[in-house]
C-alpha cells in the first residue's frame, strides 16, 4: 500500500524541483534586471519583471535543445551528486551543483536571448 499513498521521498523531489524553478526564475531576474540597468532604463526593476513574464520571441531550435541539455545535465549531476554523497555533505553538495548548474541553465537562456534580439 505504499504505492497508493506516495513516499516522502516524492515531496523532496518536488520541493527540489520547485526551488530549482525559482532560483531560475530569480536569477533570471537579476540578469535582465542588471541588462536594464545598463542599458540606462529608468525603471529597470519593473522593466524586468515584464521581461521575465512576456517572452515574445522563442528560442531557436538549437539554443532550445543547448538549454534543454544543460537543464537536464544539471538535474542528473545534481542527482548523482545527492546518491553517492550522505549526510550532511548530501545537502551541501547537492545543493551547490543545483546553484551551479541553474546558473549556468539561466546564464545561456540569457545570453542567447540577447544575441537572439540582438541579430
Amino acid at each position: 500500500m505504499n504505492l497508493a499513498r506516495g513516499s516522502s521521498d516524492d515531496t523532496g523531489s518536488l520541493l527540489w524541483g520547485l526551488g530549482a524553478i525559482a532560483l531560475y526564475a530569480l536569477i533570471s531576474y537579476g540578469l535582465d534586471y542588471r541588462a536594464r540597468a545598463r542599458r540606462g532604463s529608468r525603471h529597470p526593476a519593473r522593466d524586468a519583471l515584464h521581461d521575465l513574464k512576456d517572452r515574445e520571441e522563442p528560442q531557436s531550435p538549437r539554443h532550445r535543445i543547448v538549454s534543454r541539455v544543460i537543464m537536464i545535465g544539471g538535474g542528473v549531476l545534481t542527482g548523482l551528486v545527492a546518491y553517492t554523497t550522505s549526510g550532511a555533505l548530501r545537502a551541501v553538495a547537492a545543493g551547490l551543483t543545483a546553484v551551479v548548474a541553474v546558473t549556468a541553465w539561466a546564464y545561456y537562456d540569457h545570453r542567447t536571448e540577447i544575441r537572439d534580439s540582438a541579430g
